[in-house]
């Protein structure tokens, strides 16, 4: 789907807070609250808007450890182990990537032992080859996606 600027302009005012009135986001952009309406409805309805979210400081509730594992899988269990993987409440990404690893996994834990949890429990199922955990020491940027 081709977005045009007033899409873009809409995404925009609801990416930095999509608790915005409508009315609001059509003052700010300079548009009808209609247009706003019609555009946020078919933005919806098309999957380009998925959903609304909070944003939580994951220190600040609890996730003091992230992870990045990449995960060697046995030939033909790639899509069964990613979905399995993918139910853990833990894990926030599961990615089909080149290179030395088949999958990557981003994930937090709360701390070692819940990470230990993880990697016995998850990241330890029968099918995984080889997995190689990296701990994030610091996050220089983090945010979702954005309309280019």
């Amino acid at each position: 789907m081709e977005l045009d600027r007033t899409d873009r302009d809409i995404i925009r005012s609801l990416e930095r807070d999509a608790r915005m009135s409508l009315r609001s986001v059509a003052e700010e952009i300079g548009v009808s609250l209609g247009t706003v309406s019609n555009r946020l409805k078919r933005l919806e309805d098309t999957g380009v808007v998925k959903g609304y979210r909070v944003e939580i400081d994951p220190d600040k509730v609890g996730w003091g450890l992230t992870v990045v594992v990449g995960l060697r899988i046995e030939k033909g269990r790639l899509l069964e182990l990613q979905r399995l993987i993918a139910e853990d409440s833990r894990v926030l990404g599961v990615y089909d990537v080149t290179g030395e690893f088949d999958s990557m996994i981003l994930a937090r834990a709360k701390d070692r032992s819940d990470l230990d949890d993880l990697s016995k429990t998850v990241l330890s199922m029968d099918g995984i080859m080889r997995s190689v955990t990296h701990f994030v020491l610091n996050t220089v940027k983090e945010k979702p996606t954005s309309v280019p």
